[in-house]
């Protein structure tokens, strides 16, 4: 059973830094793209970054520069660093998991966790 699991969420300041971090277990971690998406209250989930398997990464074009993702194929894991907070990153994060095979696609979510950026 695929689990992705989100831990780093809370409340910080405007300005401030966190870092959220998830875990995987149930896949064979290193060969699958993983991701952070978030939704803010009322809007659809957007993408924030992804990593592939093979380490290459890419941001959404708004928030390049502030958000740094990154893995540890050893430990199944993605952080995602997030500075520089702004009421607007308010959203519940969630963890992705994607893989396509041939014409097999897996794709896997986290329960999310919650970032509130208010002063």
């Amino acid at each position: 059973q695929v689990q992705l699991v989100e831990s780093g969420g809370g409340l910080v300041q405007p300005g401030g830094s966190l870092r959220l971090s998830c875990a995987a277990s149930g896949v064979i971690f290193s060969i699958y793209s993983m991701g952070w998406y978030r939704q803010a209250p009322g809007k659809q989930r957007e993408l924030v970054a992804i990593i592939t398997s093979g380490g290459s990464t890419n941001y959404a074009d708004s928030l390049e520069g502030r958000f740094t993702i990154s893995r540890d194929n050893a430990k199944n894991t993605i952080d995602l660093q997030i500075n520089s907070l702004k009421p607007e990153d308010t959203a519940v994060y969630y963890c992705n998991a994607q893989r396509t095979w041939y014409s097999s696609k897996y794709n896997y979510w986290g329960q999310g966790t919650r970032v509130t950026v208010s002063s």
